[in-house]
């Protein structure tokens, strides 16, 4: 050690939150009474209070669990400047760093490439760091742009870290038009305009696609995406000397074929890990998609203040979570997934249990860990670790380096790729052993992410939840309406997978080491998709009672008639003074409660539809990759207006949302022209049933306007004559 200073690598620092903590009490003491007022309301109505009843016990638990993981907000600060007083250089811990992409044309490879120099370029020692990047899409033009991209990084890396500079990913450094200012200005002045026209240059080189399928392009040739052998390349060798000290890079595309499943980017992580176990066996491994790049250059030094702590806390810490946070969001958040709120308290309140999810990107994982390492340090004799990693020898003794502590790198040298590393990237090497099920990444989910980190919390390990002031990796979240759907269909449907399997979080907390709190925040986010069920039908609940002239709500002569209207201000006051207080808008967060409707009725329920479909045999689930765009900050005005208008495709996903505003639509004109008919206990449909359905057409307003809209902002006419259908059906049941 190069220090023996005692100060705190990080401090976890505890916020009381207590106004917030009464309005959520004051919102349950408020649930409780509803749900109060309907049990002893019960004789003198019908099918449809039974309904509201059941939808808003269900509101009533969710909340529950939502007090649970809010209850302890928790924050950490980290103190990059200490670890490098107490660890010199050369002793600080190797790291592997994984980026992941699937798609060529999803995710272009500019975007990838970005990524790979944002990482190449972290302040971290480079002969500690080696970078992998797997193609699961076996792209010819990701490999070009891999290469090329590799011989900007020579000018790149040293110009950052000779000019200090912040923002890593090129495409962001260089999106401002000024030239940033510097101590030594004529000197800086040139090379930041060479460096530019090199980048500049770089992206016309990928865009004309200037090459040909020879040489080391010809292992591309007469390939097909999901039948091609594995294709491994090493892109930047540090062993070669190179005078500028950049990292190893190399370049994995796995075997595929056709009758072997590859488990999407679960498969590829594990090979990930496989190769580089092979090649590197770095005791700690950074993962991201192939869009978020690091915008912190210390972000490697503020996991490793988290992982090296304290000889107890490497004890318990699993990994190092950083949040997802996203570059050039649109004004305002209308699309509702750029999920700040959610990060700021339910990501601090679940740390305060036993940590935060592991979310798939922005992620240090201890090796030992993904090899299936408890905290009470179990050992694995020869024969089980053959049983648990596979046959081949090469790799049972890295693994087993890895497991005991041991951080040198494998006899495997990256120049001399010899078979064992094909072996371990071939389609078949995974079975008979553990890889997907008690080591890696686990497979059984699209969101192998969440499933990964439940089943490290299941041991008993811990995870910490890392916010330096800076944000470490920024990505591009998906913009219109079809790509959001996606992605939260994806989501959606993972995590019911998750919760309708031997995986599923309650059994964790039994059988396991999984804390009951921490089995509760599991639940809230693994329910996410059966929420769509109880909120749909409360949706339809207000147009119902206005077409069949009943009631739903209490009357204004009781006193319970201030129940609902008491809940709907506090929790839309609660809801507003978290985005204030997250520095967001009144208009963000309307605009999350508007998609929060639409997700909800769309993704969300064909996400429920999807986990039916495949529990029945009739279907399976399948990974979707969600389209990537590298937006600029100097799209304004007329272009950011157009980019935030919802868009519509023939997605099915569409119609139950429209079918639910034409049925709220249908129900107001028929209170307007007094087309309902006559109560049948002297009180029909009032002014909170007929509130609740104005509020729901507001919702659904993106909605309403693709009724009259055209093109990609239309709805199509096929989905509307489904939706009215829908309608119709509804209706005529209501009045049968």
């Amino acid at each position: 050690m190069a220090n023996s200073n005692s100060s705190p690598l990080y401090e976890r620092l505890e916020h009381k939150n207590t106004m917030h903590k009464v309005m959520e009490f004051i919102i349950l003491f408020l649930l409780l009474s509803l749900l109060v007022y309907r049990l002893l309301s019960f004789s003198n109505h019908g099918f449809a209070w039974l309904v509201a009843f059941l939808c808003e016990l269900w509101f009533t638990l969710y909340w529950v669990i939502t007090i649970s993981n809010k209850w302890s907000f928790v924050e950490y600060k980290t103190y990059p400047d200490r670890l490098l007083q107490r660890v010199a250089e050369h002793e600080l811990p190797p790291v592997d760093m994984f980026v992941t992409t699937a798609d060529s044309e999803l995710e272009p490879p500019i975007i990838t490439i970005n990524t790979v120099l944002s990482l190449l370029a972290v302040d971290y020692p480079t002969d500690k760091l080696a970078c992998y990047v797997s193609d699961d899409g076996c792209s010819p033009l990701t490999f070009y742009s891999l290469v090329e991209a590799s011989k900007f990084a020579k000018l790149w890396v040293p110009f950052c870290k000779k000019y200090n500079v912040q923002v890593r990913a090129p495409f962001r450094y260089f999106n401002n038009a000024a030239i940033p200012s510097s101590k030594n200005a004529g000197e800086f002045k040139q090379e930041w305009k060479t460096m530019k026209d090199e980048y500049l240059q770089l992206n016309r080189k990928i865009e004309d696609i200037p090459f040909d399928l020879s040489e080391d392009f010809s292992l591309f040739s007469n390939i097909e995406r999901n039948n091609h052998p594995t294709i491994i390349k090493v892109v930047l060798d540090k062993e070669e000397g190179h005078s500028n000290g950049l990292p190893h890079l190399v370049y994995i595309s796995r075997e595929k074929r056709p009758k072997h499943p590859h488990h999407s980017k679960a498969g590829a992580m594990n090979v990930l890990t496989r190769v580089s176990g092979l090649m590197t066996n770095a005791p700690f491994m950074l993962n991201v998609d192939c869009d978020m790049f690091a915008n912190n250059p210390s972000v490697v030094l503020h996991a490793m203040c988290i992982l090296l702590g304290s000889n107890e806390n490497q004890n318990e810490i699993a990994f190092a979570q950083f949040p997802q946070i996203f570059y050039d969001g649109l004004k305002d958040d209308p699309f509702g997934n750029q999920m700040a709120v959610i990060w700021k308290y339910m990501g601090h309140g679940i740390q305060g249990i036993q940590g935060i999810f592991y979310a798939g990107t922005g992620c240090f994982h201890r090796r030992q860990v993904i090899y299936g390492l408890s905290p009470n340090n179990g050992k694995l004799g020869n024969q089980e670790l053959l049983k648990t990693f596979g046959n081949s020898k090469e790799l049972t003794k890295s693994a087993a380096d890895a497991l005991r502590g041991e951080t040198k790198c494998p006899s495997l040298l990256l120049k001399s790729i010899d078979a064992a590393a094909y072996q371990v990237a071939s389609c078949e090497y995974e079975y008979g052993t553990n890889w997907g099920r008690k080591v890696g990444w686990m497979y059984g989910s699209t969101t192998e992410d969440i499933l990964t980190g439940l089943s490290i919390h299941n041991r008993g390990w811990k995870s910490i939840f890392c916010t330096p002031d800076q944000p470490a990796f920024l990505g591009c979240t998906p913009t219109g309406g079809p790509a959001s759907m996606t992605q939260q269909k994806r989501w959606a449907t993972g995590l019911l997978e998750v919760l309708l399997s031997k995986n599923c979080p309650i059994f964790g907390t039994v059988f396991a080491h999984l804390q009951f709190r921490q089995c509760l925040a599991y639940l809230w986010i693994f329910t996410w998709g059966l929420r769509s069920l109880p909120e749909t039908c409360y949706a339809a609940l207000p147009a119902y009672s206005i077409i069949t002239n009943t009631h739903i709500f209490p009357k204004h002569q009781e006193l319970a008639y201030y129940i609902p209207i008491t809940l709907f201000v506090t929790t839309n006051m609660y809801n507003i003074s978290q985005y204030i207080q997250s520095g967001l808008s009144i208009r963000a967060w309307w605009n999350n409660q508007k998609m929060g409707r639409i997700t909800t009725m769309s993704a969300w329920l064909f996400g429920v539809f999807g986990i039916v479909l495949k529990l029945s045999g009739i279907s399976e689930t399948v990974f979707e990759v969600t389209k990537k765009d590298q937006s600029s900050s100097t799209e304004k005005g007329t272009e950011e207006e157009e980019a935030s208008r919802f868009t519509f495709d023939k997605s099915p996903m569409f119609v139950p949302p429209t079918a639910v505003l034409l049925l709220h639509l249908t129900a107001l004109a028929s209170a307007l022209f007094g087309l309902q008919p006559p109560a049948h206990d002297g009180v029909g449909s009032g002014r909170l049933e007929v509130a609740g359905s104005v509020c729901l057409v507001l919702c659904l307003w993106p909605f309403l306007k693709g009724l009259f809209g055209s093109g990609k902002y239309g709805i199509p006419l096929s989905t509307i004559f489904k939706s009215a259908g829908l309608t119709l059906m509804f209706c005529t049941l209501c009045r049968s």
